[in-house]
């Protein structure tokens, strides 16, 4: 059963009704989600920017820790012009990579910019995708993944059903809450997601939190 909600940390709001009802069928799914929230507290609902910027923060993201992802993600955001792709691709490579950007992911934000920029992708439209097109469409721009894209399908766009595969701490996190020897594969993570369709986003949600709470790590960004 799924405790009832006290509040979430202030720094987020509380999940929204649907999430409140798929969390609930979820438990019913796997019985082993069902005692998160309770040892966890209130999963806070995280969210991103649908556009541009929000995609360009989960890139800033990729491969390292919260805490240096966030600190990079502010010095970025603050440089004039940066949170949209014209004035990104006006900027030089010394302020991105005086920012925190590694040579490569300033060759990745640039890519997206241009593809943007160009009408190659267009981000809004790709809201009434698919979710597999969706991915399809964002990870055909040079430097970004299908981990990339399903992150920002699923703080950006809300999507209920996509599930990341290709991250370490969900499944470090799937590993510690069913008390497995070792953290599953890709190929296993995506055999018992499986089973929690249609709500594996929020089996993701929902791992981080129980990750981030088994690890002491303070509330922030995913991966």
């Amino acid at each position: 059963m799924i405790p009832p909600l006290t509040a979430a940390p202030a720094a987020f709001p509380a999940s929204p009704d649907w999430a409140r009802d798929g969390i609930a069928e979820l438990a019913r799914l796997d019985p082993d989600f069902a005692g998160i929230e309770a040892a966890a507290g209130p999963l806070p609902w995280r969210s991103r920017d649908p556009g541009f910027p929000g995609l360009l923060r989960t890139i800033c993201g990729q491969m390292i820790s919260n805490q240096a992802a966030a600190a990079i993600w502010g010095r970025v955001s603050a440089l004039p012009g940066a949170l949209d792709p014209a004035g990104l691709l006006a900027l030089d490579e010394v302020a991105l990579r005086g920012a925190g950007l590694s040579r490569p992911k300033v060759a990745h934000v640039r890519a997206l910019a241009t593809a943007i920029a160009e009408g190659r992708l267009d981000l809004v439209a790709l809201r009434a995708a698919t979710d597999i097109e969706a991915v399809a469409a964002i990870s055909a721009v040079p430097g970004i993944g299908p981990w990339t894209a399903q992150v920002h399908l699923l703080f950006g766009f809300d999507r209920r059903d996509v599930f990341p595969v290709g991250d370490v701490a969900l499944a470090a996190g799937l590993a510690h809450l069913k008390g497995l020897p070792e953290r599953p594969s890709q190929k296993a993570l995506v055999a018992m997601a499986a089973a929690w369709s249609p709500w594996r986003s929020l089996a993701a949600r929902l791992l981080w939190h129980h990750w981030r709470h088994a690890t002491g790590r303070p509330a922030g960004e995913a991966a």
